[in-house]
């Protein structure tokens, strides 16, 4: 690998990335396949931040309900970020890869406290943080979660890993037609509502100069050669 473009990234991955084919639950092999093209990451001498949803277990919006109020269930949904987040740290450890957990919630039995100073120096000793339980804050989702790590440990990017490979003006799997955006700016992003991430995310990127990539985390090794300058997915900037 050439000389890095981004050398600390913030990664954030969907819950349901973890499933594979399943409908729901954390695959084994999907999170261990992940976790090396993460491993891969951290060997070329990229710092790697990881966001993780929690929605192949909970998503806490969609629970609420009349009998279970919403600051509840965004609690079950934190909860839900942090056992994803340590079925990725088993993984990462299973290749011989350092990993700390960091949860926005204390559960000091099974991770640490979030503290900004302590996950910089984390990744400047080359172990991947895992920022788990969303912000510590009902109402706030995992994006914006990701968002806001990202500028606290002075991420160069970040990237979002989906299931396609980049913005599109309409869902590419149910309208053919669909046009690509390579390059799209945050306004335009929540003008036209394109679902890239929410609003409080974007704006949050946006007022602090935080580029963000949006990467299909299925193509294999696209993140490495986007670390390495090349020019994958869609860039919000």
């Amino acid at each position: 690998m050439g000389d890095l473009v981004y050398k600390r990234i913030l990664l954030k991955l969907s819950g349901e990335a973890l499933m594979g084919n399943s409908t729901g639950g954390i695959d084994g092999d999907t999170v261990l396949a992940l976790a090396k093209e993460i491993k891969e990451l951290c060997d070329a001498g990229v710092e790697v931040g990881l966001v993780i949803g929690g929605g192949n277990i909970l998503r806490g919006s969609e629970a609420a309900s009349d009998v279970l109020n919403r600051v509840t269930s965004d609690h079950m949904g934190m909860l839900a970020t942090v056992i994803n987040a340590l079925a990725m740290q088993d993984s990462l450890e299973s290749l011989g890869q350092p990993v700390r957990v960091m949860s926005a919630l204390q559960i000091n039995q099974v991770c640490e406290g979030f503290k900004r100073r302590r996950a910089i120096r984390h990744l400047e000793k080359g172990r991947v943080c895992i920022f788990a339980a969303g912000t510590g804050n009902p109402f706030f989702t995992t994006d914006s979660a990701a968002s806001l790590r990202g500028i606290e440990v002075d991420a160069d990017i970040l990237i979002k890993a989906t299931k396609v490979d980049g913005i599109y003006s309409d869902d590419p799997v149910k309208n053919p037609d669909a046009i690509f955006y390579s390059r799209i700016s945050f306004d335009e992003a929540i003008d036209q509502r394109l679902n890239v991430m929410d609003a409080t995310a974007l704006v949050l990127c946006r007022d602090h100069k935080l580029p963000l990539r949006v990467v299909n985390i299925f193509d294999k090794g696209a993140i490495t050669r986007l670390v390495n300058g090349e020019d994958v997915g869609t860039l919000v900037e």
